[in-house]
């Protein structure tokens, strides 16, 4: 039986120098290095806390390790020493807050996406007493014995136990595309070379085909697979979005060196206190600095992944959310994304066409008797026609992507004889002689007639695969080479219909402006009559062996043009992504099979389900937990949903920030006193930032989520300028207005314009979260209510005691109305300004 056992920190030990060279031990030497299975395993089970407490001990370490908030941690403590205790205090109270805010919503990020992970984590089958336990494939230790079939990931380097005709495919070390046979053999020679390692398994290879039993012996870094990655790693190539924030972040940093050092100088100049010079210029490279980008960043796009979760969408990778929104091009597999993914047998018929029992007795022991990966044919046919009682299979050639076909040998009438299907074509070229109702005669006076019967099925819809037979006369062990001089027997047609939504759904990605390619192992003519029931060109088919001999160009050209490619291998699918990701497109791959690997991880987005094969969800970035186009489209359309969220932030920030530090540079510059203190300032800013994390929920207006999202550096600096200077304009008039209409003291002008700028920071995200007039777009009620809580607060906060400790004065009622018609006013300039400025 298989059970389900809590995941498992492993720890780090260094290997048994024995092991360094494991291949040349025997399996008995191999289990000697290692202790009983449940020695090591109460330690391992109370390493998963530690884990979590470190990681929040990192998280607040982070917030609080910021070149920015070192330096004002350290300019608290000088004017704490020189004997200003309030500024220090309250400076020092407001860091410690801010710090505070952003680990505690990093944090909740980090355990949602923690939580998503562990929801389709990869695992491996191991031996556990007389169970077979399910584990993470990282939690696999040295010493567990690990049970794999076709489609499984090999968790760790092993010594292999036992093997049935096990094919592993190497090609991510070796760069061998064909598979691999593995034997469990003896001891080879200490400097064999990598590829003839034969009784060995290697982490991060795939089975194939067959079955294994192994022992682990080194896991992660220790492995050969983790030495090479140790020794080659080199960072992913930057998503767009993380392009776009990197400028974004180079952007604020040359205006807040510019800016701070002239409000520095011009302090200075003046021959105002070094101190507070000091504090006000580094409170003002806070105030324009957006030190919570990076935790809205991570709590929007964790937002969107658990936003994902509740519609069946689960991101492996936070960063690929950006990419799903912008994804332009979908290549999809056929059976089940397109079709209902239910095949069933609808007709099994003997060479001449005509209905047979045979063959359908003939097909089950195929079907039952083999032992790779289950696929949705051999369980159909098994529906059909069960495996008699007391099928025994005598020997076997296992199904791989280059014949198509499956071989095994079984108690036929007395007689050992060959059962082969898979393939038309493949079946038919190994076969010289048919089975007719007069007998066995030769095949070639027929074969183009047979051939036009498989034309005729195709196109009537039918998933076409053949099948023959030859005595065996020798028990010697069964060899590819065995497969020719067969007798065709018959056909099996499969019945997969069209899902009633197909055409929807693809219209539906169409409106979002995504072309869908089908990318099928199906034959031409099965692929052609598809077309027009999904609304697409029938004479834009193309068969994988379209792409051989061509140039990059025409490769290019072929696939730009081309709707469904039929007939293709595994390797086919890489090349046709590889030229839609080099034409521009963001492309996304959506598989699930032992062959789509490559491809998904090839993709922009590579999506697979939770259904798949190991291999196929460890390559993929997206997990469908519903295989179906509809939940795609929905994806695309959460993604967007994020990236419109976390560009508002940056908008909206970022003009706000840069016409606070230019009013700001004109006030010191004009001003008898500093403007505002550096304890306001940054209370005004760690207030702003409450709001401002929970910007990831608002409502996005619907034509946002009709087009991709695009990080535009210039779009993002124009908004910045326009909408900043018109910011600073305001601030202006209430510079003008605070001394030369009310003649306000320091504190009453400092108090002041703390109510203002509170007031204009919430008005500025209500009017500029939406290029729509604000009235027309509705904002997310616990968003917007956080918000108007927080604006009010900043008004209340002046009246208070513990504004008073912030050196704040009660403002005159006269003041307080002229404040807010100045707000006012800005909002309705901001709604003017939004028809001439795009975004």
């Amino acid at each position: 039986m298989t059970t389900t056992r809590p995941i498992r920190t492993p720890r780090h030990t260094p290997p048994d120098p024995a092991a360094a060279s494991f291949w040349a031990l025997s399996v008995d030497e191999v289990a000697a290095l290692f202790p009983a299975p449940d020695a090591a395993a109460a330690p391992l089970a109370r390493t998963r806390g530690h884990s979590r407490l470190r990681s929040w001990a990192g998280i607040v370490l982070r917030q609080l390790s910021s070149p920015i908030t070192m330096i004002l941690l350290v300019a608290a403590l000088i004017a704490t020493a020189t004997g200003d205790n309030v500024d220090g205090g309250v400076i020092l109270l407001i860091v410690v807050l801010s710090a505070a805010l952003g680990a505690w919503q990093e944090g909740r990020a980090a355990d949602a996406v923690a939580s998503l992970l562990a929801s389709v984590a990869v695992t491996v089958r191991v031996q556990h007493g007389d169970a077979l336990v399910d584990l993470p494939t990282d939690a696999v230790r040295p010493g567990d014995r690990v049970v794999l079939g076709a489609g499984d990931i090999v968790p760790a380097d092993c010594r292999l136990v036992d093997t049935d005709d096990l094919q592993v495919d190497e090609s991510s070390l070796t760069g061998e595309s064909f598979p691999v046979a593995k034997l469990v053999g003896g001891p080879l020679p200490v400097d064999t070379p990598l590829a003839q390692r034969s009784n060995i398994l290697f982490n991060g290879t795939s089975v194939v085909s067959g079955k294994a039993v192994a022992i682990a012996v080194l896991v992660g870094a220790d492995s050969t697979f983790g030495h090479i990655s140790t020794a080659l790693e080199k960072r992913a190539e930057p998503t767009s979005f993380e392009t776009g924030i990197r400028a974004f972040g180079m952007l604020l940093l040359r205006v807040m060196v510019v800016m701070v050092a002239a409000i520095l100088l011009i302090n200075l100049v003046l021959g105002r206190p070094l101190i507070d010079s000091l504090l006000f210029a580094l409170a003002l490279a806070v105030g324009i600095t957006p030190q919570m980008l990076p935790v809205v960043v991570s709590v929007s796009l964790a937002a969107g992944a658990r936003r994902m979760a509740r519609q069946d969408v689960i991101v492996k990778r936070l960063d690929v959310i950006e990419d799903l929104g912008s994804m332009s091009v979908l290549c999809t597999d056929k059976t089940g994304t397109i079709t209902a993914g239910s095949v069933r047998v609808d007709r099994a018929l003997d060479a001449a066409g005509q209905p047979s029992e045979r063959i359908l007795d003939l097909a089950a022991l195929n079907a039952g008797l083999q032992s790779g990966y289950p696929n949705p044919l051999d369980r159909a046919v098994l529906a059909r026609r069960p495996l008699p009682p007391g099928a025994v299979v005598l020997d076997e050639v296992p199904y791989d992507f280059a014949r198509k076909r499956l071989t095994v040998v079984a108690d036929v009438a007395g007689q050992r004889t060959m059962i082969t299907k898979g393939a038309f074509d493949g079946v038919l070229a190994c076969c010289s002689r048919v089975d007719t109702a007069d007998g066995i005669r030769p095949l070639d006076p027929i074969r183009a007639e047979i051939a036009d019967r498989f034309r005729r099925l195709s196109a009537d819809g039918y998933r076409v695969i053949g099948l023959a037979t030859a005595p065996v006369d020798s028990d010697r062990p069964l060899q590819v080479d065995n497969e020719h001089d067969l007798v065709f027997v018959g056909f099996l047609a499969f019945l997969d219909p069209v899902k009633e939504d197909a055409r929807a759904s693809l219209a539906e990605l169409a409106a979002l402006g995504i072309r869908t390619k089908i990318l099928t192992g199906d034959n031409r003519y099965v692929a052609a009559a598809l077309a027009p029931q999904l609304g697409i060109d029938a004479g834009r088919v193309a068969v994988g062996a379209d792409l051989a001999g061509l140039g990059q160009a025409q490769v290019h050209e072929l696939v730009s043009r081309t709707s469904i490619f039929a007939e293709v291998e595994p390797s086919q699918k890489q090349v046709i992504v590889a030229a839609l990701r080099d034409a521009g497109e963001t492309v996304g791959f959506l598989g699930d099979g032992i062959n789509d690997a490559t491809a998904l991880h090839g993709a922009d987005v590579g999506i697979s389900v939770d259904t798949a094969a190991s291999v196929a969800k460890k390559a993929a970035a997206v997990v469908l937990l519903t295989k179906e186009l509809a939940v795609v489209a929905t994806g695309v359309r959460l993604g967007r949903h994020t990236f419109s969220n976390t560009l508002k932030y940056v908008r909206v920030a970022s003009s706000a920030n840069f016409g606070n530090i230019l009013s700001m540079v004109i006030a010191a510059a004009t001003l008898p006193f500093l403007p505002m203190l550096p304890g306001q300032i940054l209370l005004l800013n760690f207030l702003a930032d409450i709001p401002n994390t929970l910007v990831s929920r608002d409502n996005v207006d619907h034509e946002r989520l009709e087009v991709a999202g695009v990080w535009d550096m210039r779009q993002v600096t124009r908004f910045m300028i326009m909408f900043g200077l018109l910011s600073t304009v305001f601030d202006l008039a209430t510079f003008a207005l605070m001394r030369w209409v009310f003649h306000t003291d320091a504190a009453t002008f400092r108090t002041g314009w703390f109510i203002e700028s509170g007031l204009t920071q919430f008005v500025a995200m209500m009017t500029l979260r939406t290029s729509r007039p604000a009235w027309r777009s509705r904002p997310d009620g616990v968003f917007f209510w956080v918000s108007l809580l927080v604006a009010a607060a900043t008004v209340t906060l002046t009246f208070t005691p513990l504004g008073a400790l912030a050196q704040f004065v009660a403002v005159p009622p006269a003041l307080l109305l002229a404040l807010f018609g100045m707000v006012l006013g800005y909002g309705l300039a901001n709604e003017a300004l939004k028809r001439f400025v795009r975004f």
